[in-house]
């Protein structure tokens, strides 16, 4: 577990805090970049508010924080510097209200009803207000195979099988079947999709270009999107006669 969280985990007080144990290191890896900047963050799902202290406390004075529960006991939970919003988080009026709001968010964490249909809702409605440069964190996902969550192994509805199709579209750059798999415009700003244990990251970036091959010899650089433009390969260094 990464040094900030040890820490702080022995300085907690009579609000509970419940996180699997490595998620801490997800965690460090992921958001370190974020603290001491004047970022907007945004979890989902409050609980007993636990985890507020300790964003306050990860991020710092500069961070905006936002936090999201259905239950509106929760609203007496938010500390100076924060704000608890009360609403459903596969609503997408309260979504869009949230957004207009507080938005665009550096970073967004979902830890609210773990329903796969209520992850899936949350992510398209919140995606587009995800700033460039933010990251887009789905946690406890291996609810994406329990049945009473909408989910079950290998199930369409699951968010994990909803996060196996995004990186489908994000590849759709390079796609050689249009009619079945066409170009997805998400492959402009979804930048990497990154799973670990129970936790999905989806982090953004706005490409400008479509990618480019890059070839270099004797010190001259040269640039093509051919590979992009042709169908019927035979080979992944060839065209379509095979040459």
């Amino acid at each position: 577990m990464a040094d900030f969280f040890s820490d702080y985990l022995k300085t907690t007080d009579e609000r509970l805090l419940s996180k699997w144990a490595h998620y801490f290191d997800v965690y460090t890896r992921e958001l370190t970049r974020f603290r001491g900047r004047p970022v907007t963050f945004l979890e989902i799902g409050v609980f007993r508010g636990g985890s507020i202290p300790m964003w306050k406390a990860f991020f710092g004075d500069q961070a905006r924080l936002i936090f999201v529960d259905i239950d509106p006991a929760c609203k007496a939970l938010e500390i100076p510097g924060t704000s608890v919003e009360i609403g459903n988080q596969a609503d997408p009026a309260f979504l869009a209200d949230l957004a207009a709001t507080h938005g665009p968010f550096d970073v967004i964490l979902d830890d609210g009803s773990h329903v796969c249909a209520h992850q899936i809702a949350s992510f398209e409605n919140l995606w587009p207000h995800l700033a460039d440069g933010g990251v887009y964190m789905v946690e406890d996902c291996h609810t994406s195979y329990w049945p009473g969550f909408g989910g079950g192994y290998r199930n369409e509805a699951s968010f994990i099988e909803y996060a196996k199709r995004m990186i489908d579209r994000m590849h759709s750059w390079y796609t050689d079947q249009d009619a079945l798999f066409p170009f997805d415009p998400i492959a402009k700003e979804l930048h990497s999709i990154r799973c670990y244990d129970s936790i999905v990251v989806a982090e953004k970036r706005q490409k400008a270009a479509p990618p480019t091959t890059i070839y270099a010899q004797n010190g001259k650089l040269t640039r093509s999107r051919r590979a992009l433009e042709i169908r019927g390969r035979k080979s992944a260094f060839a065209g379509k006669d095979g040459t």
